[in-house]
């Protein structure tokens, strides 16, 4: 698979194993739409400021290129924070960029995983899109680990133009995801 991106996986293969599976015309054969990635800081960020500029160097390396930061949109007091104050960054990534991202997150990223035993078949949203989080955002070959300050989780949403979550499976199926096995009794 080294030498094929998934990009050109999916022209080439994918479609048309997709069209012929589920029996649809060529505009309703699912794709991907954008792939969004999300670190949230919480109380780390309203504590420290210098952690909000961290977390965004280490999601620029990550997606190669420059992550918005998130804001609180109201004030909440049992929280004890004020509208407007950072508690997170996050970007979007479209094509070429979601598509290098997308292949570098499968073969490298989640075999670095310690234990990891694949991804839930489960965490479709029932629209399907597809959703997963890592705890350490330094199985990332970008990330330096002697430089990291600091442990930071990531959140991970694939967006699709799949109608259903059996579709959106199939689809990132094809694009080699790697899904638990569908029928085990240990989903964990």
């Amino acid at each position: 698979m080294t030498s094929k991106n998934l990009k050109e996986l999916y022209r080439e293969k994918v479609f048309q194993s997709l069209k012929e599976e589920l029996n649809c015309n060529a505009m309703q054969v699912p794709k991907l739409v954008k792939i969004t990635l999300n670190m949230g800081l919480g109380s780390a960020a309203l504590n420290d400021k210098k952690q909000v500029v961290e977390a965004q160097k280490a999601l620029r390396l990550i997606a190669g290129q420059q992550p918005i930061i998130t804001k609180t949109r109201r004030s909440v007091a049992g929280f004890q924070i004020r509208a407007g104050w950072a508690i997170g960054v996050k970007v979007t990534l479209r094509g070429d960029a979601m598509w290098n991202f997308l292949q570098r997150l499968i073969f490298i990223a989640l075999p670095r995983v310690r234990d990891f035993r694949g991804l839930k078949h489960t965490s479709f949203d029932g629209r399907g899109n597809y959703n997963l989080g890592l705890s350490e955002h330094v199985i990332f070959p970008e990330i330096d680990y002697d430089k990291v300050d600091r442990m930071r989780g990531l959140d991970i949403a694939i967006t699709t133009t799949a109608q259903d979550n059996d579709a959106a499976y199939s689809l990132l199926e094809k694009l080699l995801f790697p899904f638990k096995n569908k029928f085990s009794k240990q989903e964990g």
